[in-house]
């Protein structure tokens, strides 16, 4: 079967499921979306790697991709590969440099640790027919910038207008902090703050 790249569109908090995050992927030649939800943490641990973010301490994807390092051990694709009553499988195509092997991952995971090794994502023509969506313009802009349900648009607005009180090197301190507190959500805000003053 021919084989699909597929792109990271937008990571958002899930409207539908409380405490759960709505992946969206999209196909990189073409207009069809693929949204997954998928937990808090491993939203978190692909928002962190989106976002460049140094976490204190290592979490379970980056422990993952030292040790594989150390190793040898590289991860040549993803290949989300089947979906089944509205779950899809996924696996990673690894290698050590003699031979190449097929490990199982939840697809949320093989994101998480794609983004890592800097390897493509893959999926199949009947699983972007069967669960992919075609988005309009105005929700591809939401889906770049995503945000959360209505009561949590309001937080950082609010957050963002403290934030013009700052400083460039207290804002710098500030997100240092909020790292050293592994609150990445909050980090996240300052880094726009800091990204949105130097561009200006």
């Amino acid at each position: 079967m021919k084989k699909i790249k597929l792109e990271i569109v937008g990571l958002s908090s899930s409207q539908k499921q409380s405490g759960a995050y709505a992946l969206v992927l999209g196909e990189a030649k073409g207009k069809r979306r693929l949204p997954i939800i998928i937990g808090g943490f491993e939203a978190q641990a692909i928002a962190i790697e989106l976002e460049k973010m140094a976490p204190t301490r290592p979490l379970t994807h980056d422990l993952f991709k030292t040790f594989s390092d150390n190793f040898n051990i590289s991860i040549n694709e993803v290949i989300i590969y089947n979906l089944v009553e509205g779950v899809f499988f996924a696996k990673l195509i690894a290698t050590n440099g003699e031979k190449e092997i097929e490990i199982d991952a939840r697809t949320s995971d093989a994101i998480a640790l794609a983004l890592r090794f800097d390897c493509p994502v893959y999926t199949f023509e009947f699983i972007l027919s069967t669960a992919g969506i075609i988005l309009d313009d105005d929700s591809k802009s939401a889906m770049r910038n995503p945000v959360g349900d209505d009561d949590e648009q309001t937080e950082p607005k609010k957050q963002g207008g403290e934030f013009l009180t700052l400083t460039l090197e207290d804002l710098q301190q500030q997100m240092n902090e909020a790292l050293g507190h592994e609150d990445y959500e909050k980090a996240s805000r300052i880094r726009d703050e800091i990204t949105k003053r130097i561009d200006n």
